[in-house]
């Protein structure tokens, strides 16, 4: 490693922490109806929302109420989408005169934009017209995330609020995430890609003669309004095929890195917004720590494994590097790593680089990042209110160890919550062992894997993961453009968003009616060293335990073979 790679993961952190608790405390101040900047721009705005669609914000839902309006909401968004993708042909802003998609496609991509996954068995730009682009995925790519805050938002009232029954309203929290949270931010960053070089334009694309003499027809449109919102929403769905690789999603180190903060700042700063929820900012220290420790963990072995020569190459008296296969040439390996660490930390699953050419532990890495829930910051909203349910495990094994009733905050958990916690746990495993096992012993869904062996099942593994903990990015090499893979992954990225946000607002409903008991002397405290260790251990504990064999099945076999 260079001076300039460590300048950039330094800038990197100092980009995403030093402006988090601002921010933070702006997202609660917004989501709390309070006076802003922002509200004499986007004030009248939200009220012309509310009076054109019925709403009075000052009514609040129970969590039955909360959860059916979410559930509207998002399958209006899913028949919407579903229906612009197949119509696409018949639909205005087309210049290439792109078909509609083939409908088990058109399924999986509805599905993949409306849970936030952005799992992509097509190329944007050789697939989707403008208008599906702009009116169909960007859309998506806002009102996914705005439903992510959403749902956190209820469960830090249903945490920090007693004896109610009321957890907010879902349609001004949607309103509110979206016109003061998302909008102005993507704004400023489309503007800024803009200016290193990113296209926003609805002209066609360009005939060009290459200087070998071949014809080359170079991809345009409105590139830079959803590139924005794509990382600033931890969607990660590239306008390009090749993601933030191509030079006209990513072109310059500068874009590179403020693309790179961009996953990752919402959902630190969101860590901070339930600290002025639950009134103790010390809460939110103790999870952000937990969140950096698993993330430098990670990091680091990425970093080490990339820096080592592959053993098979057996360059002895050739002074040796870091293999450059499926890095970006433009960035180098240090850049393309991190990149590769966060966007699978945040449930964003965009890349700057071929996950497929990691070295084997760095693959592992990935896994294990999205393995664990998506919650090292995961996605917006979505990345805290997962470790705020692995918060309440910790809390409920400290218990156990002390002989006490678990509380969190003064919220007692009992039986109801316990069951509910087991059922988030059941989400990942189901999406990723038991799917994956399928798509793996059948001979035709098998067939879609490129590679034998360890990393052929590598391929597959990453696949069915990325699609159930919401990421999206894939491990390359993966024809996931079947119809078995189309509807079975569909399936698995909607329980990996559903089956957690169902119970989470059953287990915000149940918080929020109880009492809050006084803290003293024998209350377990959630804010110091021993409780990061004791959260950042059960994490770690409970996604080895679950996955540590199908990962000895697939990147560690990978990685013992290579001296061989």
């Amino acid at each position: 490693m260079h001076g300039y790679d460590y300048l950039l993961i330094l800038a990197f952190f100092a980009l995403v922490l030093l402006p988090a608790p601002l921010l933070g405390r702006f997202y609660y101040n917004v989501m709390e109806g309070k006076r802003t900047f922002l509200t004499p721009v986007m004030g009248p705005v939200e009220r012309i929302c509310y009076r054109l669609s019925g709403v009075d914000p000052a009514i609040e839902h129970n969590w039955k109420t909360y959860t059916i309006a979410l559930l509207a909401f998002n399958l209006a968004g899913f028949v919407v989408l579903f229906a612009i993708l197949l119509m696409q042909g018949s639909l205005p802003l087309n210049p290439q005169g792109l078909p509609g998609m083939e409908w088990s496609l058109a399924f999986n991509t509805a599905m993949s934009f409306v849970t936030n996954t952005n799992w992509q068995n097509y190329s944007g730009e050789a697939s989707l017209s403008y208008l599906s682009q702009m009116a169909g995925l960007t859309v998506q790519n806002f009102v996914s995330a705005a439903t992510g805050i959403a749902v956190l938002v209820a469960f830090c009232r249903g945490i920090s609020r007693r004896s109610t029954q009321h957890l907010g309203n879902f349609w001004a929290d949607m309103t509110r995430a979206t016109l003061y949270g998302l909008l102005p931010m993507c704004i400023l960053l489309a503007l800024f890609l803009v200016w290193q070089g990113v296209p926003q334009t609805f002209a066609h694309y360009v005939d060009a003669v290459t200087l070998q003499g071949t014809d080359q027809t170079i991809p345009l449109g409105p590139a830079a309004s959803q590139i924005a919102i794509k990382q600033l929403g931890t969607n990660g769905g590239g306008f390009f095929g090749v993601n933030s690789a191509h030079p006209f999603e990513n072109p310059t180190g500068l874009s590179n890195l403020f693309e790179l903060v961009s996953i990752i700042l919402i959902p630190a700063a969101l860590v901070f917004t339930f600290g002025h929820y639950v009134k103790d900012l010390r809460q939110s220290r103790a999870i952000i720590a937990c969140m950096l420790v698993l993330l430098l963990i990670g990091g680091a072995t990425s970093l080490w494994a990339e820096y080592q020569p592959n053993p098979t190459l057996n360059m002895a008296t050739v002074e040796q590097t870091a293999p450059m296969e499926g890095k970006e040439t433009r960035f180098g390996t240090t850049a393309t790593v991190l990149w590769a660490t966060a966007t699978t930390a945040a449930s964003n699953g965009s890349v700057n680089g071929m996950h497929d050419s990691l070295n084997p532990l760095s693959g592992m890495v990935a896994l294990a990042n999205m393995m664990v829930g998506e919650v090292i910051f995961g996605g917006v909203g979505a990345g805290l209110y997962g470790m705020l349910l692995n918060v309440l495990i910790a809390v409920f094994l400290a218990g156990l160890m002390i002989g006490r009733t678990p509380e969190y905050l003064g919220k007692k958990l009992q039986a109801r919550e316990v069951k509910l916690l087991v059922a988030t746990l059941i989400v990942m495993p189901v999406g990723v062992l038991v799917f994956g096992a399928v798509a793996a012993s059948l001979p035709g869904p098998a067939g879609s894997v490129s590679n034998p062996g360890a990393h052929g099942f590598s391929q597959l593994l990453y696949a069915y993961t990325s699609a159930t903990a919401n990421n999206g990015s894939a491990f390359g090499g993966f024809s996931g453009n079947t119809l078995f893979h189309n509807l079975l992954m569909s399936l698995s990225m909607f329980i990996g968003r559903f089956g957690y946000i169902l119970p989470v607002l059953a287990l915000a409903g149940s918080l929020a009616a109880k009492k809050t008991a006084p803290l003293n002397q024998n209350s377990f405290p959630t804010h110091g060293p021993l409780f990061v260790t004791l959260l950042t251990v059960t994490i770690l504990l409970v996604g080895g335990l679950t996955f540590l064999p199908t990962l000895a099945l697939g990147p560690i076999a990978e990685h013992l073979s290579l001296a061989f």
